[in-house]
């Protein structure tokens, strides 16, 4: 069953992946009008923009509402043209923004972990890392339960030199490659489980911050490195890395976790409509002391 589904949609996708950028929007266009009609996730979407967002208006929340799913279907879109893209679009669509001291961390040899949210085109800031540093990038990430569509996205993801590594390998994969110079990067956002969570006040909310990366990075004492992904117009991007943590040894506990989600909350409050918003991001509640 999970071949045949996937075979049935594929040549759609590839014809999808194969448009020109003119046309690829245009259909995102089309998208969303179907998207709007359907009213997929419209409720969990206007609440979270509510929760966030209580000084807003309801017209507001419905304008911000619009524009993510508009920018939902733009996204969508362009993950699957990273199927096709070139090397050279990849460049000229995400541009990225290296700094001296990202430069001199890789000539000492000091693999970096990398902290970002679902914020932005976060997989094409990927390839924009891997084509223009020198480091390796490993992108640990959750399979796909369709062994078909795992294969294809697989695929796509390390098309130029990226390498990726599920989740639960996390550690393992670490482990193995410290004599490599590496940046692991996380997408850091997700919710985690109550009982394991860091707590805090994200965009209004009490939140259930992943701890993974902080003990990660303590653990090995990589360079915490938080990547801002900018949309500058449809379809274009650049990313800036930023610095958080030289030395995460020397932090205080959740410190690492609290600074992350305090940056991410910075810039969705900056542009909204880019982060996924379709996500139940607040479906634990705080344990009771």
């Amino acid at each position: 069953m999970q071949a045949l589904s996937f075979y049935l949609i594929y040549p759609f996708i590839y014809s999808i992946a194969s448009l020109p950028f003119s046309i690829l929007y245009k259909v995102s266009d089309f998208l969303y009008y179907l998207l709007r009609a359907s009213g997929y996730r419209k409720k969990v979407v206007i609440q979270n923009l509510k929760n966030s967002f209580p000084k807003k208006s309801d017209r507001e929340i419905e304008v911000l509402c619009q524009s993510y799913f508009r920018y939902l279907c733009d996204l969508v879109m362009e993950v699957l043209k990273t199927i096709r893209m070139t090397e050279q679009e990849a460049k000229d669509h995400c541009i990225f923004h290296s700094a001296p001291w990202l430069d001199q961390l890789h000539e000492e040899k000091k693999s970096i972990l990398i902290v970002m949210g679902h914020y932005g085109n976060w997989e094409w800031a990927g390839p924009s890392f891997a084509l223009n540093t020198s480091y390796q990038l490993v992108v640990i990430y959750r399979p796909l339960s369709n062994l078909y569509f795992e294969r294809m996205m697989s695929q796509t993801r390390t098309r130029f030199g990226t390498r990726i590594t599920p989740a639960a390998q996390t550690l393992r994969d670490m482990v193995a490659n410290r004599s490599q110079v590496t940046a692991t990067a996380f997408i850091a956002d997700q919710t985690a489980t109550a009982a394991n969570a860091y707590w805090t006040t994200f965009l209004n909310q009490d939140t259930a911050v992943f701890t993974g990366p902080e003990k990660l990075a303590v653990k090995f004492n990589y360079p915490v490195v938080f990547m801002n992904v900018k949309r500058t117009r449809r379809g274009y991007y650049e990313v800036f890395p930023e610095l958080l943590f030289a030395n995460p040894k020397d932090t205080v506990p959740d410190e690492i976790s609290e600074t992350f989600t305090k940056r991410l909350e910075k810039e969705i409050i900056s542009d909204p409509a880019i982060w996924l918003w379709s996500h139940k991001r607040w479906k634990h509640k705080r344990p009771a002391k």
